[in-house]
C-alpha cells in the first residue's frame, strides 16, 4: 500500500524526506501511530533548521524582539487534535502540540500555560534566536527609525511561510502545521496555523488538508475545513484546492494582493494545491520515497 507525504513551500522537501524516513525506520506496529510519528517528524525537521526563517528555530520574530511558536496536529480517523500558540522558549513546537492531543482533554494551549504544560512533560527552555534572525530584527528596528532607506530583506508580508505536512496510508490521514508567524507581528498575534478548520483540517471520510500564507485571511474563510467539505461533496482534491481559492476571491477581491494557499488530500489518496498567487507558491509530494516538486497553476 503506497504512503504519501506532502508539504509546503521550498522546505517541503525537508519536511517530505524526514517524515518518509521515520516512517521507514518506525517499528511501530499501529500503522496510525506510525503515520501520526512520521508527519510529527516531517514537520519538526523544518522548525529545527535555522536557515527556515518563518518556522522554529531561527525564525523571525515579533515586534519586540520574541520568537513565538504556533502549531498543530490532527489525525483523520477520531477528529483528534492538539495545538499551541504563542509559546515561547520550546521547540519542537509541533511535539508539544501532539502532547497536547495525546496527554490532555483540551484541543489547545496558549502562551504561559503551553509553557507550564511543556516544562511538565520535561522540555528544556530554548533560546530560538539565532544571530541571523536577531540580526534581521535589529535591522528592521533601525529602518523604522530611517523609513527612507532602500532594504534587501523579506518584508513583513512575505514572511509568513508556514511549513503544513500532509500524511497518507491505506485512507488513514494526518495533518501537521508549525509556524513563527508574521514576522514582526504584535506579541500574541495568533494566524491561522493552529486553528482546525481554518490552517489545517483532517477527516478519514473525505481527506485532509492544510493551508499557508497571510494567516488572517485564510482564517477569515475557514480554507482548510473549506477545501476537505469540497472533498466530501465529491470533488477532486485538485478541484477542492481551487474551488476553494476561487470562492475567496471571488468574494473579497482585494484578497488577491495576500498569498493564501492549501495542499489537500483526499480520501483516495490524490493530491491538490491552489493559491492566489500560484506563480509564487511550491509543495513537494514523496510517494513511497519518490519526491517531486510540485507548482501551483493558474489556471
Amino acid at each position: 500500500m503506497q504512503t504519501i507525504f506532502a508539504a509546503t513551500w521550498w522546505f517541503g522537501r525537508i519536511g517530505v524526506e524526514a517524515a518518509y524516513q521515520r516512517w521507514q525506520e518506525s517499528k511501530e506496529s499501529d500503522s496510525a501511530l506510525r503515520l501520526l510519528d512520521a508527519v510529527v517528524e516531517g514537520a519538526a525537521a523544518v522548525e529545527r533548521d535555522p536557515q527556515v526563517l518563518s518556522v522554529g528555530y531561527g525564525g523571525l520574530p515579533n515586534r519586540d524582539g520574541e520568537v513565538e511558536l504556533d502549531a498543530a496536529v490532527m489525525e483523520g480517523s477520531r477528529l483528534s487534535a492538539g495545538a499551541v500558540a504563542g509559546v515561547r522558549g520550546v521547540l519542537p513546537a509541533i511535539y508539544l502540540a501532539r502532547d497536547v492531543m495525546q496527554h490532555t482533554p483540551h484541543l489547545m494551549l496558549v502562551g504561559d500555560g503551553a509553557v507550564r504544560f511543556a516544562l511538565q512533560q520535561g522540555y528544556e527552555p530554548q533560546q530560538l534566536l539565532t544571530a541571523e534572525s536577531l540580526r534581521r530584527w535589529q535591522e528592521w528596528r533601525r529602518q523604522r527609525t530611517a523609513p527612507k532607506e532602500v532594504s534587501t530583506e523579506r518584508s513583513p508580508a512575505e514572511a509568513h511561510d508556514t511549513v503544513g505536512v500532509l500524511g497518507w496510508n491505506a485512507g488513514h490521514l494526518v495533518v501537521a502545521c508549525t509556524t513563527s508567524g508574521l514576522a514582526w507581528k504584535m506579541p500574541g498575534r495568533v494566524g491561522d496555523s493552529p486553528i482546525v478548520g481554518a490552517g489545517l483540517y483532517a477527516d478519514n471520510e473525505a481527506g485532509a488538508a492544510v493551508c499557508t500564507g497571510v494567516g488572517e485571511e485564510i482564517w477569515r474563510f475557514a480554507l482548510a475545513s473549506r477545501v476537505v467539505e469540497a472533498m466530501r461533496a465529491g470533488y477532486s482534491a485538485q478541484q477542492a484546492c481551487q474551488r476553494s481559492v476561487e470562492f475567496m476571491l471571488r468574494r473579497l477581491p482585494e484578497v488577491a494582493a495576500h498569498q493564501c494557499a492549501v495542499i489537500a488530500i483526499r480520501a483516495d489518496g490524490e493530491f491538490g494545491l491552489a493559491a492566489t498567487q500560484p506563480e509564487r507558491f511550491e509543495a513537494f509530494v514523496c510517494r513511497d520515497g519518490a519526491i517531486e516538486r510540485v507548482q501551483a497553476s493558474s489556471g
